[in-house]
């Protein structure tokens, strides 16, 4: 689980982000400063350091998109594979049940 040094700069990195202003670490240490937020003073400089050259805004949209640049049409066909072969486990299933009656092994409950 995250520590609340941890979300603090995450937070204060987005915020960054979406008023599109270069994240450094004194300006993460600002906004953290300016929310009455106490940090440990190497979170702010991690936080910049690991998003230096990230282009944060264009994660936050592709997040569902899958691996790299992948159009979302990508993930379409492993679904419909899936899908045919769930149908089947459940014919199957359907199929044992009779099967595994009381009836078939004659130990029925009213005989």
């Amino acid at each position: 689980m995250a520590s609340k040094a941890e979300l603090s700069c995450v937070y204060a990195a987005l915020i960054l982000v979406d008023d599109d202003v270069a994240v450094t670490g004194e300006k993460i240490s600002t906004i953290l400063k300016a929310a009455s937020v106490d940090v440990e003073p190497y979170w702010p400089g991690l936080f910049a350091k690991a998003l230096e050259g990230v282009n944060v805004r264009e994660l936050i949209t592709n997040i569902g998109s899958g691996v790299g640049a992948a159009p979302a049409v990508g993930v379409a066909p492993a679904a419909a594979a899936a899908a045919p072969a769930a149908e089947a486990k459940e014919e199957k299933k359907k199929e044992e049940e009779p099967e595994e009656s009381d009836d078939d092994m004659g130990f029925g409950l009213f005989d």
